[in-house]
């Protein structure tokens, strides 16, 4: 259902919020108790909240532009290597079958899943780098994806999102910190955001594992001994152990997200193993720094051009922000084919067609 329905007559969306409350843990987010919008609405009479949020994150630009963003392989020419927006369908799957398991609201666990990476740059990680390195004050693809749904989707009218999707958005990353973080600016207010944090690190690890093998960058029989014998030997293995885990670990703790000492371990000893031996590897690292000098050459090109960037190559540029925000905004909205294609136009010569 994408039309946006304001029909007076609640009476379906009523009949939803009180199958909740009669059916969800006491500790579950609850879609008729949200804190609400930046911007009061008049809610949808056939969705409740959350699923509403889910429905306007699918129909976004920014989720159809994952399709195109890298995972960990630049532009890879395989069928089956993972792309930004599989990664993000995995992280959705595996957040639900725990939050349905515990007895959580799935609609919210689906929301804050499909949309904790709209802010993500082309390739992957080096792209955040770039950014991160040349922006005044910083950047980092958590808080742009907290700007996607607030400001930039609806040529700068945003989504208008509850608080409780928001918070999870803004609160999943994790980068080589502590898989369960206790601190209150990187742990959502909800389970079902903290579910979707871990949901985030069981689904790269693996599908991550799965593509550096596929790529022949490592091999099966070189992932670490601990984590074959605790987690398993295969990737289905793998994740049904990490899933099956959480859930007996967290139905063991009503109210709280755990995991096992022995699975955390092994999950923590594997994100090590990846990170040396695929993410920062030479194979990788080397592609990424070719990305990372394109992005540079393109973000160089624009400070020196600006009118370029408002008048011809970025429609979505936003009056109210500044120049370099904006410049910020466009970089990190592009997928890696139109950074490639974009690059091309910009630098390299094209032969002329004359008749």
């Amino acid at each position: 259902m994408n039309a946006e329905n304001t029909t007076s007559d609640p009476t379906v969306r009523a009949e939803l919020e009180q199958r909740e409350r009669s059916l969800l843990a006491p500790f579950a987010a609850l879609s008729s108790a949200s804190r609400g919008r930046l911007q009061p609405e008049e809610e949808c009479a056939f969705r409740m909240a959350f699923q509403h949020d889910r429905d306007r994150i699918i129909h976004s630009k920014a989720f159809r532009r994952l399709k195109y963003k890298t995972q960990v392989f630049l532009a890879p020419s395989g069928d089956h290597y993972r792309t930004r927006l599989t990664h993000t369908l995995e992280v959705a799957q595996i957040a639900r079958t725990m939050a349905r398991a515990l007895n959580l609201n799935e609609d919210l666990t689906e929301a804050i899943a499909l949309g904790h990476d709209l802010g993500h740059t082309p390739f992957g990680h080096a792209g955040e780098a770039v950014l991160n390195q040349l922006h005044p004050g910083g950047f980092n693809h958590f808080q742009q994806s907290l700007r996607v749904v607030d400001i930039l989707e609806k040529e700068g009218r945003g989504l208008n999102l509850t608080f409780e999707v928001r918070d999870g958005i803004v609160k999943h990353s994790k980068g080589k910190g502590p898989i369960l973080s206790k601190a209150l600016e990187h742990s959502a207010l909800t389970l079902e955001g903290r579910i979707v944090r871990l949901a985030d690190i069981i689904a790269y690890v693996n599908h991550d594992l799965d593509d550096a093998i596929r790529a022949h960058t490592i091999r099966a029989d070189e992932i670490p001994p601990l984590c074959r014998r605790v987690l398993g030997e295969s990737h289905p293995q793998r994740i049904n152990t990490m899933v099956t885990d959480t859930i007996i670990e967290s139905r063991r703790h009503p109210g709280e997200l755990k995991v096992s000492d022995a699975v955390l371990e092994a999950l923590t000893e594997l994100r090590s193993f990846l990170f040396d031996r695929v993410y920062e590897s030479p194979a990788v690292h080397n592609d990424f720094l070719k990305a990372r000098r394109l992005l540079e050459e393109i973000y160089n090109y624009f400070t020196r051009h600006p009118d370029q960037l408002r008048g011809r190559y970025y429609p979505g540029y936003l009056e109210a922000y500044d120049f370099t925000e904006n410049l910020r905004d466009f970089i990190a909205s592009m997928t890696d084919r139109y950074a490639f294609s974009l690059y091309e136009k910009l630098f390299l010569p094209h032969p002329w067609n004359i008749k």
